[in-house]
């Protein structure tokens, strides 16, 4: 009797491993807001890519679907559409809140701040990513870190820029806390989705960009109308995406679904940052043969931009709470990181 009862435990066992995923778990259907267009060198593709890839590894269990920035909800709306339940999720950067609350822009990048493996240590094991999901559920969303890319570039000049002076007056599009420096530097800044960039440049409406790394640069056809392409990017040497998730769709996943979205995130993390990584230096220099020159910050800017930065960063914490929180938690992080980092790389 034990040995048949066993066998039965054996039986059902191994029939629940052979029935498709989509046959145990519920199927729940999940829209998708892309924030950048597909277009997009490496942003789009890794959207798309993410989508895909949730739909195989569930076994069709979780039915995501993507679409276009604007074609569900403009792309700068998200965090509301996702919040209040009028959009399922979205894939995007936290650095677009800060309307919302200047805290957000911790989670989506740091002037000055670490590369992609110290930002994904202080993310995932010093506090970060638990920081990040506290700050987003005050607006009723799901958050999880979900593509990352290193070191984008400074940004693209109509003019070569000499002085600090040729910097006032400029009217720029710009993300996140840089943004804050270049408006006490005299910059006109504003925000702009991807797919509004180039018209503006074309315009005249602006008269300099930063975007992302050259690849996604490239796509968008910065070079066309701006012809001083500016290094390093200083404000984002490395950014982090994020999957948004409205708490109700949430609540539709099983644990397992919820485990899978989480495991794909963290692949998309790998594969776009090795991806990045690789396709730059060919984007580079395509760039280049179409009459662009790159340029390289001298070190008074870098100086000047740093100084700014940390001017910024401390009236920021005065002003909102959860930046003062994830600021001390991040600083405190870079500190006690120094020592590895001082003492296990190489120094150029």
């Amino acid at each position: 009797m034990r040995l048949a009862a066993s066998l039965a435990a054996i039986a059902c066992a191994a029939l629940a491993a052979a029935v498709p995923a989509d046959a145990q778990e519920k199927r729940v259907r999940m829209q998708v807001g892309y924030a950048f267009p597909t277009s997009t060198g490496l942003l789009g593709p890794t959207q798309v890519k993410f989508v895909e890839t949730l739909r195989k590894v569930s076994g069709g269990s979780i039915d995501a679907r993507g679409f276009e920035p604007g074609a569900l909800v403009p792309a700068g709306q998200y965090l509301d559409a996702v919040g209040n339940n009028s959009l399922d999720a979205a894939w995007t950067v936290s650095g677009f809140w800060t309307g919302k609350d200047i805290a957000f822009a911790l989670y989506g990048s740091v002037p000055f701040g670490p590369e992609a493996g110290e930002y994904m240590a202080w993310m995932k094991h010093g506090g970060g990513e638990q920081l990040m999901k506290e700050l987003h559920a005050k607006y009723n969303v799901e958050v999880i870190p979900c593509g990352l890319i290193s070191p984008e570039a400074s940004g693209w000049f109509r003019k070569e820029i000499n002085t600090p002076e040729d910097l006032k007056g400029l009217k720029m599009r710009f993300f996140g806390l840089g943004a804050n420096v270049m408006q006490k530097l005299g910059v006109a800044t504003q925000l702009l989705q991807a797919g509004e960039i180039f018209q503006a440049l074309q315009l005249g409406t602006i008269d300099a960009t930063e975007f992302s790394m050259p690849v996604m640069d490239l796509t968008l056809g910065f070079h066309q109308v701006a012809k001083f392409y500016y290094f390093p990017g200083w404000h984002q040497m490395s950014t982090v995406n994020e999957l948004l998730v409205s708490k109700a769709k949430w609540a539709e996943f099983s644990d397992t679904q919820k485990e899978i979205i989480q495991t794909v995130c963290d692949a998309t993390m790998l594969r776009q940052f090795a991806e990045g990584e690789a396709v730059q230096f060919k984007a580079m220099a395509e760039i280049q043969a179409k009459g662009v020159t790159i340029k390289y910050w001298s070190k008074e800017f870098l100086d000047l931009y740093r100084k700014t930065w940390e001017e910024v960063a401390r009236e920021q914490a005065a002003k909102s709470p959860d930046f003062a929180k994830g600021w001390a938690s991040y600083a405190k992080f870079r500190a006690d990181y120094k020592v590895w980092k001082q003492n296990g790389y190489l120094k150029d």
